[in-house]
């Protein structure tokens, strides 16, 4: 029996589920989750992400953090950790670019979170040089070295309940079973405090992306280190239903592709902040292109260029992709959160 199938009578016995419960069961459900089962990245898969986008990407990310090692002293032991890792491009190009940096890599234990055991096999077979091992929780990391961590694309993947504006008052989005029988969305009564929004307006409210961003920014104020969070979504909180279902780099609806397709919501980096503030880090957040820009990945597409000008439009391309703010440049952000001094391309906020 699909997923779907299971869904649907789990729905007629018991009554709907929320939105984050859908998410959840359609991304780690064991038997037919997304994850668990058919993660498809890169230009055949279903989804595309930076470091696939130009090896720039993971290379700078790799001296950012060699810089935020060397400016903690360079530590003799450290935790280089990557959580939501994928197929383990973007720490390939962390640790190719980290060479540069004398003492990094020795010092550093590689640590990857990963509850896909697909893609655990991926990463330990591009990674194997680097002896990684893995985690299924944060919790699972050891707390005895300082902790310099890295996650791409990872909180849009963490459940989100959905809230729905109506004349009676606010209702919590849920899925269930439609006149027809199908998964459809629903709505139930829900209490709390609410913002003002216009009518039929839907928030959207993620426990799982605060709880994870708070459990990280405590262990770097216990541990020492720095975080970068890197992902889409806006810098302040606004009202918009961003549930969206990518199959074949395309958008699909998510209630008839269950566990088929990549779920992902759009990440609220307001609450990202607060939470980090929250648990006694300091945290601050920019664009994907200004952050990029600070780190210099104009001069490295130059050098690149120069070294293969054959591919000189390609490389244009890659800077363009990952730089325009009509592309990943302006949606995309990067929080860091730290304690003590602010790390290279932040200021303290």
């Amino acid at each position: 029996m699909s997923l779907k199938d299971r869904l649907k009578a789990e729905i007629a016995q018991s009554g709907p589920i929320g939105v984050d419960a859908f998410m959840a069961r359609c991304l780690h459900d064991p038997a037919d989750g997304y994850y668990a089962t058919r993660p498809a990245i890169g230009e055949v898969g279903d989804f595309i992400t930076a470091p696939m986008v130009s090896q720039m990407f993971g290379e700078l990310i790799g001296l950012w953090l060699a810089q935020a090692w060397a400016d903690a002293g360079g530590p003799p032991r450290a935790l280089l950790v990557e959580g939501g890792p994928g197929d383990g491009t973007l720490m390939s190009d962390i640790l190719r670019a980290a060479r540069l940096a004398p003492g990094f890599l020795e010092a550093c234990e590689l640590w990857l979170v990963e509850t896909s055991p697909p893609l655990r096999a991926r990463q330990a077979e591009r990674l194997a040089a680097a002896k990684p091992r893995w985690a299924a929780l944060l919790a699972e990391l050891p707390t005895d070295a300082p902790l310099f961590f890295i996650a791409n694309e990872l909180l849009d993947c963490l459940p989100a309940r959905q809230f729905q504006h109506t004349e009676q008052g606010w209702a919590e989005r849920v899925v269930g079973l439609g006149p027809d029988g199908e998964l459809s969305f629903g709505l139930r009564p829900a209490a709390g405090c609410f913002p003002a929004a216009p009518p039929a307006a839907v928030i959207e409210r993620s426990a799982a992306q605060t709880a994870f961003v708070a459990e990280l920014a405590s262990r770097i104020v216990d541990q020492g280190g720095a975080a970068l969070l890197i992902d889409y979504g806006g810098v302040e909180a606004e009202p918009g239903d961003t549930l969206q279902a990518l199959l074949g780099h395309q958008r699909v609806d998510p209630l008839t592709t269950a566990g088929q397709a990549d779920l992902t919501v759009q990440v609220d980096f307001s609450a990202v902040l607060d939470a980090a503030r929250s648990a006694g880090a300091q945290a601050a957040v920019t664009t994907q292109g200004a952050f990029l820009r600070r780190l210099g990945i104009e001069a490295r597409a130059e050098r690149l260029i120069a070294a293969q000008p054959s591919r000189a439009a390609t490389i244009a391309r890659q800077l363009e992709r990952l730089m325009a703010p009509d592309q990943m440049g302006e949606l995309f952000k990067v929080a860091a959160i730290w304690a003590g001094e602010p790390p290279t391309g932040f200021d303290a906020r």
